[in-house]
C-alpha cells in the first residue's frame, strides 16, 4: 500500500510535528490508517451535485 519513500516521508512529517521518532512499522500502520480515513470521508462531488449546491447558495 505505502512505498518505502512514502513511509520515510511520513516518519519525517511525524517527527517534525510531534517531536518523536517512530518506527517504520508504526509509520506504515499510521499512514495506512490515515489513507483509509480519507478514502472513507472523501467523496468527490458530481457535476449535478455541484449545480444543486450553487443553486442553493444563490437562494440563501
Amino acid at each position: 500500500m505505502l512505498s518505502d519513500e512514502q513511509i520515510r516521508k511520513f516518519q519525517i512529517l511525524y517527527k517534525n510535528r510531534f517531536g518523536k521518532e517512530i518506527s517504520r512499522e508504526e509509520a506504515y500502520e499510521m499512514g495506512a490508517k490515515l489513507i483509509r480515513l480519507v478514502e472513507l470521508i472523501y467523496k468527490p462531488m458530481t457535476e449535478e451535485e455541484y449545480k444543486q449546491l450553487q443553486k442553493r447558495r444563490k437562494e440563501t
